[in-house]
């Protein structure tokens, strides 16, 4: 597969290996974006069935992206709005405690903090090992062994937003699946660019923000909430998400009805006019491309910063328990991190900094000079 950065609207002098901090617009996005504002100019032309068909659309292309029906997939605006719509379901009178992961990403663990602060569970956070050595696959087992049938749910993120490290999703889904425990995790940083399969990997809720490998606009997300809580408590009370909600005339015939599958935990305005043809956008050209090629090209487009960081004393995962469009690598001992940034700020390589790890997230937007550039960069300050 070619680059595609003729799709974007990237300056050239701009070196952006950062998409898991927010993903660059492409073209075609931001045009539906313009076309929908244009649309309120008039809103006579908005018709009621308007404030469904494009979020349906969504649904099914996120449905088809994680290999899912449609039903079980909710338009939410944030990961931490899933994360807590899941949390607030899960059955208080099973086990003792919950776990995630060492530096979850914050959405997460305040998720289940709280909710295990209020139902006096204990909150177990399974560290990553104080070691380099097979670090990742020891940190798999850990997970692995901590989850029992006294685990109420597990809530973690699909690969760490930190630095890249792969977790083993499928074993994890199946311990899960023996012990009834909840599998929760936040996608948002690997769905569209790392093959996801819910059903495969017993997931019962994936939660993810679209502005990143989505590739979406901001304030926008999809969520996938199994059958498990097919009768579970919405976070808000909107009208879209009852049985009648296409009747317009007669709204106020109330009912307690919901929506079937996860329609009734869909956002208020789920519609919106502007971000769904966006959204609806960015998901079509991912599935044009198909993950399985976007994560092939992460993998050629690294292959030359791999080897130079190898034979520099840089550390990085192991190649089999790090994800190929984001991983992160540590320094020598002789770099600090403030020499490191203003170095590449001089290039005008975008990248970030989380924990102790400098986090590279590269898409098909990004060229071998891209490459180049950031390993030129690194050799300068190795002398």
């Amino acid at each position: 597969m070619l680059t595609q950065k003729h799709l974007f609207q990237l300056p050239e002098d701009i070196h952006y290996l950062n998409c898991a901090y927010m993903s660059p617009l492409l073209k075609s996005v931001e045009e539906a974006g313009i076309n929908g504002m244009q649309k309120k100019r008039n809103p006579a032309n908005i018709k009621a069935d308007d404030f469904f068909s494009e979020a349906a659309t969504v649904r099914e292309q996120f449905g088809a992206l994680i290999n899912c029906n449609a039903v079980q997939v909710a338009v939410i605006p944030s990961a931490s709005y899933g994360l807590k719509t899941a949390v607030n379901n899960l059955p208080t009178g099973k086990g003792k405690f919950a776990i995630t992961i060492g530096d979850e990403f914050p959405s997460g663990y305040y998720s289940i903090e709280g909710w295990c602060i209020e139902n006096n569970k204990e909150l177990i956070v399974i560290k990553a090992p104080e070691t380099k050595d097979n670090r990742a696959e020891k940190w798999n087992e850990q997970l692995l062994e901590s989850i029992t049938a006294d685990t109420v749910a597990v809530v973690m993120s699909s690969i760490h937003w930190m630095d890249g490290t792969i977790f083993n999703l499928e074993a994890i889904g199946k311990r899960c699946k023996e012990t009834a425990t909840v599998f929760i995790v936040d996608g948002t940083q690997s769905v569209g660019a790392l093959p996801m399969d819910v059903s495969r990997f017993c997931i019962d809720a994936l939660i993810c923000a679209a502005y990143k490998w989505l590739l979406g606009p901001y304030s926008t997300g999809l969520a996938y909430f199994s059958e498990f809580f097919n009768n579970g408590k919405p976070l808000e009370e909107t009208w879209k998400n009852r049985t009648n909600a296409l009747d317009f005339p007669r709204l106020t015939n109330y009912t307690t009805e919901y929506k079937s599958g996860a329609g009734r935990y869909n956002m208020g305005e789920s519609a919106n006019f502007t971000l769904m043809p966006m959204l609806n956008t960015a998901l079509t050209q991912i599935a044009e491309w198909n993950v399985e090629n976007i994560q092939d090209y992460c993998s050629k487009l690294i292959a030359p910063l791999e080897q130079f960081l190898y034979a520099n004393n840089f550390h990085i995962e192991d190649a089999g328990y790090r994800a190929n469009h984001l991983f992160g690598f540590q320094l020598p001992p002789f770099i600090n991190t403030q020499q490191l940034m203003g170095a590449l700020q001089e290039k005008k390589i975008n990248v970030s900094l989380r924990g102790n790890a400098v986090r590279i997230s590269p898409h098909l937007y990004n060229t071998e000079n891209d490459i180049n550039v950031l390993m030129g960069t690194l050799s300068g300050l190795l002398q």
